[in-house]
């Protein structure tokens, strides 16, 4: 046997925090060589954090990340375990790269050479792409680094390190945000990886959350023949330990003549741009085998649960919050992220605010504070009556001759946020808005009203979802966490007398359907019509609320993304365009 110890960091890295970033690596550096490690790996920009944006264009900032990263290796020099490290490399241009530091020494970078720009990725804003495939060489083995998107590309530099490097081991490191349904497609796509080119391959990757993004960790290694071996838990820091038998490797190969034939056919014109970085390292004896993590997968609601509890918790403690406020209708938007943010940071840190009118209903008072009671949380009542009768009072004259519409609903709201951002303003709270994805995609919500806050928990929760979440929260409590009589309640805005979403809105059951297909499948009027069933205006109506509505959605705070399209910096739709 050949036994190779990896250890995969999966750590929450802070953005621009050089000193948090450079202390967490070198406790995981630490830890992994008391346990023998022979290797370990942290995220993609685990020294400066991801994505560092325009960050990315200050010298400063790359002068840091080199200082940080000189540092790490001088700090770690007695310590005989090779390092990956990634990091902004800047030289002739910038690149996205992972250092390999053995016993103090820089041996070399590998420069991410396929570079994502789609969805929410920018690099090839910011990044030169990488030409060299390397394949490290020790006394005892051979292995090779691939940074994120690289294992994406069925033809990327893994084909290369396996077949003409001789590779037994590939480590891609990664920074892969979260969305549904994203686990089971990235161990799929690693296993096919692993199982074509015959070799193990680990797959690290990033957690925490970084404004809109969150990144789940769910780190795993795959072996030669795609199986899953060990998998890290969602959304948590964890250092993945894995023990691996080289010598398995090849016998993976020797029984399967697809390689063989493969490297052949494409040895002429695939491999020419490979080349050996020998390190002065060997396999560490190990005292005893360790016991490899294989987490089961979450089911999806706890997993879009963690997924919004950890972006609402590290977009708070990031950015220097104590507490959050929360202003609290009777509904189910605004108990959901109540919850959500009582899971995130404790109940006292949770401040709620009802805001009564003439048209809230004694059912809507009573279920806030139930809700309140149930969960531990600061609650207070503010009357927005007086404020409301005086701003009729004094549009009145300006309104002569007009009938109650929207405008006076809209001021109810208006009258809530300003009094929700004073508290914020004195006590130091961040706001969070409450409205969910199905509201925003429509424009059902008021502008500089119930959309004012700093952090939209639900921004890409639709509201069908919304539900779901409430009733397994309450599951998961073994009691009526949330009130039941809030997860049945028609949806009301409670504006105007007897008012009903479904006033202005189809059901939410129909809304979610159309908008999944127009937003996040980008289809057509006519192709959402079809597939679904539904009456081709009803459809085309829903359109041009969502096309109408971007400018209210431009000025919207950022909002965790748990969906494949998100809004935000994932689409990008222009405001002013043809009707």
């Amino acid at each position: 046997m050949r036994p190779i110890r990896i250890a995969l960091a999966q750590l929450n890295m802070v953005l621009a925090n050089f000193e948090t970033n450079r202390e967490k690596i070198l406790s995981a550096i630490k830890e992994a060589s008391e346990k023998d490690a022979d290797i370990i790996a942290f995220p993609e920009l685990a020294i400066c954090g991801y994505p560092p944006e325009d960050l990315l264009l200050q010298l400063e900032f790359s002068e840091k990340s080199m200082r940080t990263l000189r540092e790490i290796a001088e700090q770690s020099s007695d310590l005989p375990i090779i390092i990956l490290l990634g990091y902004p490399e800047r030289k002739d241009d910038t690149y996205n790269s992972c250092a390999l530091i053995f016993k103090g020494e820089i041996y070399h970078s590998y420069q991410k050479i396929f570079l994502p720009n789609y969805g929410v990725f920018d690099e090839k804003r910011y990044f030169s792409p990488g030409s060299l495939i390397p394949v490290y060489e020790t006394e005892d083995y051979k292995f090779g680094v691939g940074i994120c998107e690289d294992i994406w590309q069925p033809e990327g530099p893994i084909i290369v390190q396996a077949f003409a490097g001789d590779c037994e081991l590939v480590i891609n490191i990664n920074a892969s945000p979260y969305h549904r349904g994203k686990r089971e497609y990235r161990e799929k796509m690693v296993a096919t990886r692993a199982a074509d080119n015959c070799l193990p391959v680990a797959f690290l990757n990033l957690v925490g959350g970084q404004d809109e993004l969150v990144f789940d960790g769910q780190s795993f290694v795959c072996s030669p023949e795609g199986e899953i071996l060990a998998r890290a838990g969602a959304f948590s820091e964890e250092i993945l330990y894995v023990d691996l038998d080289l010598d398995e490797v090849m016998r993976c190969r020797l029984q399967d003549p697809r390689r063989r034939d493969f490297k052949y056919r494409r040895l002429e014109n695939c491999y020419n741009n490979v080349h050996t970085v020998r390190i002065p390292a060997r396999l560490r004896k190990k005292e005893s085998a360790i016991d490899s993590r294989l987490v089961s997968p979450l089911e999806d609601e706890n997993e879009v649960w963690e997924a919004l509890v950890c972006g609402v918790r590290d977009y708070v403690e990031k950015n220097g919050f104590k507490s959050v406020v929360i202003g609290l209708s009777g509904g189910i938007d605004s108990a959901l992220v109540a919850t959500i943010a009582t899971d995130a940071l404790g109940p006292d840190r949770v401040h709620t605010v009802f805001l009564p009118s003439r048209f809230t209903s004694d059912e809507s008072y009573r279920d806030a504070k139930k809700l309140a009671e149930n969960l531990g949380v600061h609650f207070t009542v503010i009357e927005i009556e007086r404020l409301f009768h005086a701003y009729l009072e004094e549009l009145k004259p300006h309104f002569a001759g007009k009938p109650f519409d929207v405008t006076e609903e809209n001021l109810q709201a208006r009258i809530r946020g300003n009094i929700l951002m004073a508290l914020s303003n004195k006590f130091g709270h961040l706001v969070l808005s409450t409205g969910n994805k199905s509201e925003m995609s429509v424009g059902y919500a008021t502008l500089y009203g119930d959309m004012v806050g700093g952090f939209a928990v639900l921004k890409d929760v639709p509201k069908t979802l919304v539900w779901a979440l409430a009733r397994w929260r309450n599951r998961k409590a073994s009691r009526e966490l949330i009130p039941n009589e809030i997860i049945t309640r028609p949806p009301t805005a409670e504006l105007r007398e007897n008012q009903k979403d479904t006033d202005t809105l189809p059901p939410y059951e129909i809304l979610d359907q159309i908008l999944s297909l127009y937003i996040e499948k980008e289809e057509s009027v006519e192709e959402v019509a079809a597939r679904t069933g539904f009456d081709r205006e009803l459809v085309a109506k829903v359109a041009r609320m969502v096309d109408r509505a971007e400018y209210k959605r431009r000025q919207a705070p950022p909002g965790i993304k748990i969906t494949h399209r998100a809004f935000g910096k994932e689409r990008r739709m222009p405001i002013t365009r043809g009707q």
